[in-house]
């Protein structure tokens, strides 16, 4: 499933946060956001930016530009907050208000990508082989309804790990290795490879 940088969503509970006047905390899906007070109510409409999140360099974005216009967890007067939120007057003029509607590319939101470590980088062999199906997971705060619409039915629960993602395949008598989105040659240098190898997994 293709992540929603950026998306129109309902405003859920806003709460006060402790020793602080001019700030509030307001629930948008899953996600703690601080807002300021009395900008929105519960109900409201606006353009929630998950973490991860690069605005573009654009003059309503420019207070964002000393950290790189990237959206990151932050904690202010004690609370923590996933995410940015934003008034739809940022959409282009004729865009349709519909909740849960991506903004991703409307706005121009592209999603951080840290810098590959050394030993994970290596020649690239090819695209990563279209015969395998990628695999992903919605955040639950992206999904909080998924809950409910589960409720009383056995589920397990699983946790995302940052780390780094790895495919090994046998297909048509040849074994290869990919990253998450390139398949990589073999090298001594390389991570994947070396671990394809130390466990044998072409056998």
């Amino acid at each position: 499933m293709e992540r929603k940088l950026a998306s129109i969503q309902k405003v859920g509970d806003v709460v006060p946060i402790p020793g602080a006047d001019k700030i509030q905390v307001a629930k948008i899906q899953g996600w703690s956001v601080v807002i300021k007070k009395d900008e929105y109510k519960p109900g409201d409409l606006c353009v929630y930016a998950e973490i991860d999140s690069v605005l573009p360099p654009k003059p309503e974005f420019e207070f964002l530009k000393d950290r790189s216009y990237r959206i990151k967890t932050i904690k202010l007067r004690g609370q923590i907050s996933q995410g940015i939120v934003f008034a739809l007057s940022i959409l282009p003029q004729g865009t349709r208000v519909v909740e849960g509607l991506d903004v991703t590319e409307l706005i121009g939101v592209t999603k951080y990508l840290p810098n590959i470590p050394a030993h994970l980088q290596g020649e690239v062999k090819d695209a990563y082989p279209s015969f395998i199906p990628k695999t992903d997971e919605e955040r639950i705060q992206s999904s909080p309804g998924v809950l409910e619409r589960h409720r009383g039915r056995m589920f397990y629960v699983s946790e995302k790990i940052d780390g780094s993602s790895m495919t090994a395949y046998c297909h048509d008598g040849t074994f290869g290795v990919c990253s998450r989105n390139l398949e990589i040659l073999e090298s001594a240098d390389n991570a994947l490879w070396s671990i394809a190898r130390k466990w044998d997994m072409e056998a």
